[in-house]
């Protein structure tokens, strides 16, 4: 099954030493954020990778290029200009980079990747959010509720759209409407389950949550996947500065 992840954002203005990269190539513990939302699908052995890039695509592409490098120790010989590789180190993953464009909606990126999906499922994530959620029971959740789409919801933690659930925990849509906070509030969490006729809805210049969701939610077609663990959009540079505190400390619950 193939994992798309929406990386094609303007740039990152919360890593002061690197500006003008796209966000998911911000680092933590030396690796970028795309790296680490990648290890930690893998490790449900999902290992097939399609990145929509846009901002700068060109560095997400060199980064994969020389990913091979990148991981392991070398030595130049300036001389005759070889490369002797130590210590060699990569990932199974195969990872295919799009250039969805600088300015295009959610929506349209995925409308972009539709030949690229060669499985009736893909899922869906987006390239700035961390989390430790069962990818497993996710997928579950999906094939159980038999449903074009499932979204993972998690408690507000940085993103303060909260889901308009009813009575029955079914996800309302019903245009830009704002749901007050409570205790019982959950927030899309940006990681979907989709089957491939979700594409036909995916026309225009529209958000995922301003068009397909609501499309699916009117007919009924959107299951939900509440995750109850760590879950965090880095949105600002506080979020960023808690992310790599935790990598440093080796509590990062998301690896």
């Amino acid at each position: 099954m193939k994992v798309a992840i929406l990386a094609g954002g303007m740039q990152s203005t919360l890593n002061e030493e690197r500006e003008g990269i796209p966000k998911p190539m911000i680092q933590i513990g030396g690796k970028p954020l795309l790296w680490h939302i990648m290890k930690h699908f893998s490790k449900y052995g999902l290992n097939e990778f399609i990145v929509c890039g846009g901002y700068h695509v060109d560095t997400i592409k060199e980064y994969f290029h020389d990913f091979y490098i990148y991981e392991s120790d070398i030595t130049v010989d300036l001389a005759t200009n070889t490369i002797q590789i130590h210590k060699k180190k990569t990932e199974d993953w195969l990872v295919t980079v799009v250039d969805t464009g600088l300015f295009s909606s959610t929506g349209q990126r995925i409308s972009m990747i539709q030949d690229f999906i060669t499985e009736d499922l893909f899922m869906v994530t987006y390239g700035d959010c961390l989390s430790d959620m069962d990818l497993s029971a996710l997928l579950e959740t999906h094939h159980r509720e038999q449903r074009a789409a499932t979204m993972a919801m998690a408690k507000p933690s940085g993103r303060s759209r909260l889901l308009p659930l009813d009575e029955n925990g079914i996800i309302r849509y019903r245009g830009n409407e704002t749901v007050p906070p409570n205790d019982n509030a959950w927030i899309n969490a940006d990681c979907f389950v989709f089957n491939k006729s979700i594409f036909p809805y995916l026309q225009g210049n529209y958000a995922l949550e301003k068009q397909l969701l609501v499309i699916l939610s009117e007919k009924n077609n959107l299951a939900v996947y509440r995750h109850h663990g760590y879950w965090s959009a880095i949105e600002t540079k506080r979020d960023l500065v808690d992310a790599r505190n935790m990598w440093n400390a080796g509590i990062a619950p998301w690896i």
